[in-house]
């Protein structure tokens, strides 16, 4: 025998070989496959994280992506079209013209309203007095004919007298119609307020302050003083000086 026969005999694949047996190259084909990494070792190897979160991490950023295209889809289908914007812009438009028509219309009803007013409170000025002027016509009438009267010779002083009575109670009353009110402080309490004193007299048995005697009657309009009452205040008597 010589030494290249020695050498086939002795190895196993040579004479697996000359069998026509294959069987040991198969296995060695597996023991490669089963050695060879996959991607997620090497990447699990490479960061240090493990290859159950690596795969984790992946199945999120996929459901990601896949809610951002879902989102994106729906916001799409929520974006109106060109015939939808026209239509609304076109409303907006006529209900803009419709309020800036009723803002003119009422502003124009503004400006007559303010003329308007402006009107009334000058006629209210200048004919304030009308229906005051209109009851003076009648004691002016009265005068007149009281004055009419008295100027014939047969008439008596009475009649005059009592023409002039009646004339001047329908001036009272027409005053009093419209607020104005006569004041007339005799036998009361002197009141600043609305009386004006004119003298002081010391009276016997008569109180400081009492009103003595009207010289000139007040009167007010309503609650406002047109005239005080000018009048004659008592005053306290000086102390009687003791002469033991």
């Amino acid at each position: 025998m010589t030494n290249d026969e020695s050498v086939k005999k002795s190895t196993p694949d040579s004479e697996a070989a000359e069998n026509g047996n294959d069987t040991p190259n198969k296995q060695t084909d597996n023991v490669k496959t089963d050695n060879v990494e996959k991607p997620e070792d090497s990447l699990a190897e490479s960061t240090g994280t493990p290859q159950a979160e690596l795969i984790s991490d992946s199945s999120a950023t996929e459901a990601l992506l896949e809610s951002i295209a879902a989102n994106d889809t729906l916001a799409r289908k929520d974006i109106p079209s060109v015939e939808e914007l026209t239509r609304q812009l076109a409303e907006a438009q006529q209900k803009a013209d419709m309020h800036w028509e009723g803002l003119l219309r009422k502003q124009a009803e503004y400006d007559n309203l303010q003329k308007r007013m402006a009107r009334d409170l000058e006629k209210a000025h200048k004919y304030a007095l009308e229906k005051f002027a209109t009851e003076l016509l009648a004691i002016k009438d009265s005068m007149e004919l009281g004055i009419e009267v008295a100027a014939k010779p047969e008439t008596e002083l009475k009649v005059v007298h009592d023409g002039m009575a009646l004339t001047l109670k329908m001036l009272i009353d027409t005053l009093a119609k419209f607020g104005i009110v006569e004041i007339n402080p005799q036998d009361e309490k002197f009141d600043p307020q609305w009386h004006e004193a004119m003298v002081m007299q010391t009276v016997p048995d008569v109180k400081e302050g009492m009103i003595l005697h009207v010289h000139q009657k007040g009167y007010q309009l309503n609650d406002r003083l047109l005239r005080p009452a000018r009048v004659v205040v008592a005053k306290a008597a000086p102390p009687l000086e003791n002469d033991s």
